[in-house]
Formats: C-alpha cells, structure tokens, sequence
C-alpha cells in the first residue's frame, strides 16, 4: 500500500524509512505534541521548503539544470495571493484566484526564460537566470504602488483561518483555533505536492528527465527531444515552487522581498538541496527539516550550552547565540564533507 502512495519511490533503506517517518509524524502531530506558537511555524515552515526544496531538485537534481531564479516563482505565488486578497478581500475565492494567477504567471515565464535559454550551456543558464531574478527582485522593491515595495504587503485570509477563530473542539489537550486549521492546510497541501512529484519522477517521464542529466547528447540520439522535456520540467518545478510561495503566504500572512525573493533564500534552498542530497526528492525532507530546525533553535540550544558553560573558559564565548551563523556554516562543512552525496545518498547504502 505504501509503494502505491509513495509510487514505487520510497526513502529506500530502512534507517531512511524512519527518519521519513519521524518528519512526518513530527510535523502531522506538531500542534498537538508541542505548546506554543514557535512549534507551528517552525512545523509549517519545514512542510512549505520540503515542496520548494523539492520542487527545485526537479531541476538541479533530476535534470541537471541549474538556475538562480527559483524564489522568483516561490515570490510569484506569494505575491499574487497577496494581490488579490488586498483588492478582492479575504474571501476563498480570492485566495484561490491569487493562487492560479501566481501559478499562471511563473509558467508563462518560465517557459519565456527556458525558450530563450535552454539551448545554451548550464553555466549560461545559470547567469540568465541570476539576471532575471535579480531583475525581478528590483522590480518588486521599485513598484511600491503594486507590491508594497520594501515594506510588503499584509495579506488578509479567510477569519476560518486565523486564531481569532475558535471552535468548540478540543483534541488532546488543545483548542482547534483557526490558526491550526491554517496549519493543517499547509501540512495537507504539501503533502499532497510532495506525493504528485514522487509520481512524476517515477513516471517514464521523470526516467526521461534522469536520461538527460546523465548525458543529454545520448538522449537526443535516441530520439527525445531534450530542450521539449527541459522546458517541460522548468515550468512544471515553477508552478510548483508557485503554489508553496502560496501557501507561505497564506500561512505568514505577509509577503516581502525579503521574504520571498532575496539571494538569501536561494542560497538556503541550495543548502537544503545539498545537505539532503540531489537527485532524490526525500533529501528535500530532511534537507529541510535540519536546515529550518537549526535556524529555528541553534541559537536556544546554544544559549542554555552557554549558561551550563558558564564557569568554563573559552566555552561560553564560543557557545555565544550571537555566534550561531558560524556553528550553522560549520555544521554546513561537516554535512558536506562526511555526506558529499547528502544525507540520503549516503544512507541509502545503510540497510
């Protein structure tokens, strides 16, 4: 029953399997098992960059195209949420309406960008696409009337979604409020994504797509139109990483620059992509559940290392939470070195 879920595509070893299984009985029961708002965030925040993550492993990990302009798509779902909410009100149907516009308009330029470019090496590729996202992430600062600029925009949802909203329901212990059926719209959604993209990469066409990144020329030869496929997959992990741009809105209910569009948050999808390991969709889970954990918490646990150490010399300096990027870069180097084929990679020879 699981291998028809997962179709065929499962994490593989059984370490793996239970690790898989650990994320997401973690995150499924997040509001149950663990007080306080930080807790959903930090859950909601890790089901969101498994779908972006992934969904950029589309390219980078099964197609071996590499590009710079993926939180543009993520920025475009965000935004049109944003945008329509803000002239249509809170109701479903502008959540919905935001959603398909913001979807509608990463396909079309996706496909712009992969017609215009494809044909050329990756490493061209890849400085098209650091253009058009540094062109984009411009145009959405400058265009303070449209977008907010680089203040952003507060997005209104529908009041079944935010804890003002409360039913008469408790399930172990807590209070279903609308800020937990926001949450389990998001775990659901990126649920159901992350499984349509197992489907797609163990479909012939996800074999096709692993053909080319092995050797495109060897793929041409036998008669697969290698650009068709590429531009097929740019839009198909555009749309993609369109809808988890939605959801991060919807959930957050605020879109910025910052937020959504910064060379930043690409350098953390990378991270992730690499830290989980490429060419595999579940290195998204645990690439991002690691990553989103030590942003979210390196910085408590070393402040309580710090007060432990605190009669120590040298320790609580080094434990400083001020100091938290550096052990983050540090753990970064360790993963790279001890895993150079991610987590999952390296795993997968454990039975």
């Amino acid at each position: 029953m699981l291998k028809s879920v997962f179709s065929g595509s499962g994490p593989g070893s059984k370490l793996l399997i239970v690790l898989a299984l650990i994320v997401f009985l973690g995150l499924a029961l997040t509001p149950f098992l663990f007080s306080g708002t930080r807790a959903m965030e930090t859950g909601a925040k890790i089901a969101i960059f498994i779908v972006l993550v992934a969904s950029y492993d589309l390219l980078l990990g099964y197609t071996g195209i590499v590009s710079f302009a993926h939180t543009v798509f993520f920025g475009f779902g965000a935004y049109g949420v944003a945008l329509a909410t803000q002239r249509m009100g809170s109701g479903w149907d502008a959540l919905a309406l935001g959603t398909l516009g913001g979807v509608a308009l990463s396909v079309v330029l996706a496909f712009g960008v992969a017609m215009f470019s494809l044909r050329v090496r990756a490493i061209f590729f890849a400085m098209i696409t650091m253009a058009v996202a540094s062109a984009i992430a411009v145009l959405v600062s400058q265009l303070s009337w449209l977008t907010g600029g680089e203040d952003g925009m507060n997005i209104k949802i529908p009041r079944e979604l935010t804890p003002a909203f409360r039913m008469d329901l408790e399930i172990f212990g807590t209070k279903i409020t609308g800020r937990v059926l926001n949450y389990y719209l998001v775990f659901f959604s990126a649920f159901a994504l992350f499984l349509l993209m197992l489907r797609v990469v163990s479909s012939p066409f996800g074999r096709v797509l692993q053909a080319i990144r092995e050797n495109p020329f060897r793929a041409e030869a036998i008669g697969y139109r290698v650009v068709v496929y590429r531009t097929v997959a740019t839009c198909l992990s555009a749309a993609i990483a369109a809808l988890a741009g939605a959801l991060f809105a919807i959930w957050l209910r605020y879109v910025g620059p910052d937020t959504t569009l910064s060379a930043e948050l690409m350098i953390d999808i990378l991270l992730m992509v690499v830290i989980g390991g490429m060419g595999t969709l579940w290195g998204a889970v645990l690439g991002a559940a690691i990553f989103v954990l030590a942003q979210s918490y390196l910085q408590v646990l070393m402040a309580q290392g710090a007060a432990a150490t605190a009669a120590l010399p040298l320790i609580p300096d080094l434990l400083n939470p001020d100091r938290w990027l550096l052990w983050l870069g540090l753990l970064f180097i360790l993963s790279v070195y001890f895993f150079p084929t991610g987590i999952v990679g390296r795993l997968k020879a454990v039975k």
